[in-house]
């Protein structure tokens, strides 16, 4: 029998199971969404694939009903193991009134909710650091025992906003956790065009805290190093900075064209080590997961996946009458 590497960092066979069930269900929102997008019923795709395991990884190591998400666009995963379902990202894509997010006023992606403890987030990338730095600023002068997550993408670790935020969290010991998806493109920049040191976990040193690369197709891996990072914050130690290094499988979103800057052979190979099958091939090998057992829950998640779809398509738009609502107060 195969080490189970779960059980050393304090996984149950019911919990690596449920790791799995999450990035399937995020992996086939994703890809519906894509086929709705392409048939031209929603008007806006910002991909998951290839980012699912460290994002459900992450989220497996918080406490959804204690910890606070800073999200940013490609965190399905995450806000689906902090309780968003399949509908509430559906109505999401199609824009409706109901959906959790922002009624419908924002593009997809845009994650929040105070009941699922997840900050709204916005367009401009890397805003959702300070933030961050601010909440767990809040919640140090409170008293209250609270860790704070933000995550964003290589690129958003060059703009000034990570900057300031990792120096002054630094500086406070403040328990935030930096968690950086290096899925090695910026849009349409190489990772070799972006940094000039060997990786965005060195930076950590210069804020005087722990800087971590891991493999973000592990989730294991991650949920062991985030684990940590969660632990050292909750003690008063202060903040860590995690870079999850793994691959954008597809398009940077679906107004993108990424044949014109990286090779189809490229991709290919990156696809090889995609988190999904890695994963599943790894609960197929300690006994956890069989034909049926996987068969089952690709029905299960299938079936969400199209209840979700269905509702979310005839569910009503936003009234006119409600454009101003929550602008100004009202």
């Amino acid at each position: 029998m195969t080490t189970k590497r779960h059980e050393q960092v304090g996984l149950t066979d019911a919990q690596v199971l449920d790791m799995y069930y999450y990035m399937l269900l995020a992996r086939k929102i994703d890809e519906r969404q894509w086929l709705l997008n392409r048939a031209g019923k929603v008007p806006f795709v910002i991909s998951c694939q290839g980012q699912e395991a460290a994002q459900v990884g992450a989220a497996f190591a918080l406490e959804k009903d204690r910890d606070f998400l800073c999200p940013y666009y490609r965190d399905l995963g995450l806000v689906l193991v902090f309780g968003q379902t399949a509908r509430d990202c559906m109505l999401s894509a199609f824009a409706k009134a109901e959906d959790p997010n922002s009624g419908g006023r924002q593009m997809p992606g845009h994650f929040g909710g105070k009941k699922y403890n997840i900050l709204t987030g916005s367009s401009p990338v890397t805003t959702q650091v300070p933030h961050a730095v601010g909440m767990a600023l809040a919640g140090k002068m409170q008293n209250k025992d609270f860790v704070v997550y933000a995550s964003f993408g290589e690129g958003s670790s060059n703009q000034g906003d990570f900057h300031e935020g990792a120096n002054f969290a630094g500086v406070h010991k403040l328990p935030v956790i930096f968690f950086c998806e290096n899925n090695k493109y910026a849009i349409s920049v190489p990772l070799k065009k972006q940094l000039a040191c060997e990786s965005v976990a060195d930076r950590a040193i210069g804020y005087g805290f722990p800087g971590v690369s891991v493999d973000g197709n592990d989730p294991i891996e991650v949920y062991r190093v985030m684990k940590e990072a969660v632990d050292r914050a909750r003690r008063g130690e202060g903040p860590t900075l995690i870079e999850a290094v793994m691959y954008r499988l597809v398009p940077h979103s679906s107004d993108d064209d990424d044949r014109v800057y990286r090779t189809r052979e490229e991709v290919e190979e990156a696809k090889k080590k995609d988190p999904l099958i890695v994963f599943a091939a790894y609960l197929r090998e300690v006994g956890l997961l069989d034909e049926n057992t996987e068969a089952d829950m690709l029905a299960r998640v299938q079936l969400e996946v199209d209840e979700a779809t269905e509702y979310a398509e005839n569910a009503p738009y936003p009234t006119p009458e409600s454009t101003l609502t929550h602008v100004y107060g009202n």
